[in-house]
């Protein structure tokens, strides 16, 4: 069978330790932001249970949070992938 041998792949292109430690940086406070929005949501659900069973547009609260941290998780992954793109591109500019 073509193309199942088991070689090392390396990758063709340096990865340059300043931007790798920016993209970190960047990473680590999206993250911070995520997980406030994540925190309030369990304390929500341990001590505001009343609060999270209203109900909006016949579905609870609880469900609406839910999928907004879904939608959030997403949000904040394309932030993240574009601010890495601006800072290798301000990188490469002289």
């Amino acid at each position: 069978m073509a193309g199942l041998g088991h070689h090392v792949h390396h990758p063709t292109e340096e990865e340059d330790p300043e931007l790798a430690a920016g993209n970190a940086g960047r990473g680590l406070v999206l993250f911070a932001v995520y997980l406030a929005f994540y925190v309030g949501f369990v304390l929500l659900n341990a001590f505001g249970r009343p609060v999270m069973q209203c109900v909006l547009a016949g579905v609870n609260l609880a469900v609406w949070y839910g999928f907004a941290l879904i939608a959030w998780a997403l949000v904040l992954a394309l932030l993240y992938a574009w601010l890495c793109r601006r800072a290798a591109h301000a990188k490469d500019r002289p």
